[in-house]
């Protein structure tokens, strides 16, 4: 159930990049605006990060998981139905907040029952199922809506999101103890720590220089992932390479492909073939800043094969990577705050989508619309700003700690 919910969490999250000529059409609104409305997703997400991350450890994450679930689908049902702007953004903003406690959530239960020298290789498996919720918000998205339109297609995701919000009320257990087995060493049970606590731990968190590294490197990473594969690489595809729609919709399948081929990979090769998480996020940097400066020097050249390869690449190095990032975060801590400290670390690359989707938009506005469509030059401008914060993400995550035990 927790593999089935966080794929909703991914189709929910990038379904506005296939659907986005549509959009703004049907509210005959800007790219700034657009970007509005995709971050209000964001905002809402990343609001409750750390809310989730303490229901998580005082109150449980299966209860969070249910509750969440239905939040999600309303919101989904809701903005199929907006009649308006202002109501899209509204319903955009309660999927956000439904989605928000999947990952902290379901981390925090694998947490407990997994041993930590597992949680990486398993995390990544859950990343891998995120593959598919993107995965669906391509090409299958995008024939659905040109069938039966948008609207209808993001009703019938809400209906569905409903199924394993039920089901998770009686399948998922917050720990072993819970199905009557044997808890592992390491997991810890909800609290009820004072409010008092709660701030402590937050201060513990945001002390920790260490925690900073991974922060800053999430907000670049959030802002290429969210901003531009989340929203803007449909239309730079489109207009930049004169690419159909269906087949735009099938190079940004490959982010997904990544995600689902190679989450686990990475989390084996963190866990045993490098026994290192640092390692594995310096490198993953150093390979995205490659892409992007590819991206710029062969900017409107790439053959339709390179684009394939390098959106592959991309979905490994931007998204793949990002649950060795959280499981860094939660070892830098123990493990009582582990909800808290995830949760927490879990805000940063939300800020990077609120930052980057409009600001993007912004930037192509900049430019202005040639026979309705934006020029490749506001598009390269756009692909500079993310080989330059790539490059800064990669100077922060060099600051990073080792934190995998050694055995």
């Amino acid at each position: 159930m927790l593999a089935v919910q966080y794929m909703l969490v991914y189709f929910h999250r990038v379904a506005p990049a296939v659907t986005a000529p549509e959009l703004i059409n049907a509210f005959e609104i800007s790219g700034t605006a657009l970007g509005v409305l995709a971050s209000a997703y964001f905002y809402s997400y990343g609001i409750m990060q750390i809310p989730v991350g303490i229901l998580s450890d005082r109150w449980g994450s299966k209860k969070v998981i249910v509750l969440s679930g239905f939040v999600a689908a309303f919101g989904a049902i809701s903005f199929g139905l907006s009649p308006t702007f202002s109501v899209a953004i509204i319903s955009r903003i309660f999927v956000g907040i439904g989605v928000s406690a999947l990952f902290i959530a379901a981390m925090k239960i694998l947490a407990n029952w997994f041993r930590g020298v597992e949680l990486a290789r398993v995390s990544g498996v859950l990343m891998a199922t995120g593959g598919l919720g993107w995965l669906m918000a391509t090409t299958p998205l995008a024939l659905m809506s040109q069938t039966f339109g948008w609207r209808e297609s993001f009703i019938a995701a809400g209906i569905f999101s409903l199924i394993p919000a039920v089901c998770s009320c009686f399948i998922l257990a917050d720990t072993p103890s819970k199905k009557g087995l044997p808890d592992i060493t390491e997991s810890s049970s909800p609290s009820g720590n004072s409010g008092a606590n709660i701030i402590k731990d937050l201060k513990t968190i945001l002390r920790k220089k260490h925690f900073w590294a991974i922060a800053i490197w999430f907000i670049f990473r959030g802002g290429a992932l969210f901003g531009f594969f989340g929203l803007w690489a449909g239309p730079y595809l489109i207009e930049t390479y004169n690419l159909p729609k269906y087949s735009a919709g099938n190079i940004l399948s490959m982010i997904a492909f990544a995600m689902i081929l190679l989450s686990p990979v990475l989390g084996h090769m963190s866990d045993k073939t490098l026994s290192s998480r640092k390692k594995v996020l310096v490198w993953s940097s150093v390979l995205n800043t490659v892409c992007w400066l590819v991206m710029l020097i062969f900017f409107e050249q790439l053959t339709t094969f390179w684009l394939y390869a390098i959106f592959f690449v991309m979905g490994i190095t931007i998204s793949s990577v990002g649950t060795i990032a959280i499981v860094a975060t939660k070892e830098l801590f123990p493990p009582e705050i582990a909800g808290t400290s995830m949760g927490t670390m879990n805000v940063f690359p939300f800020i990077g989508g609120i930052i980057f989707q409009p600001l993007i938009g912004y930037i192509l506005d900049k430019t202005g619309k040639i026979q309705g469509v934006y020029p490749v030059s506001a598009y390269k401008s756009m692909i500079w700003l993310l080989f330059v914060t790539s490059i800064l993400a990669l100077i922060s995550i060099m600051f990073s700690k080792e934190t995998i035990k050694k055995i």
